[in-house]
């Protein structure tokens, strides 16, 4: 599966796998050598998820701070 289309707690989940497979000790060299580049992979996959979601938290505050309501709690338009 493409790593940028896994959710970010699948991604977590398989990190957590490598993290578990490679401190078992059982792994040899370059089993580990692969690990460490898919864990890379996914840490940054992991990476991108949380800012994305980070900058989507903000928007949504930021655009509450900005409505604003009647005496009747109504959402105020204004004309453009």
């Amino acid at each position: 599966m493409n790593q940028e289309t896994l959710s970010f707690e699948k991604a977590f989940e398989r990190l957590e796998q490598i993290l578990n497979t490679m401190n078992s000790g059982k792994t040899a060299l370059e089993d580990s050598l692969k690990l460490f580049e898919e864990a890379e992979k996914l840490i940054g996959t992991c990476n991108a998820k949380l800012n994305s979601a980070e900058k989507r938290i903000d928007q949504l505050i930021k655009n509450k701070a900005e409505v604003a309501v009647d005496a009747a709690g109504q959402p105020m338009t204004l004309p453009f």
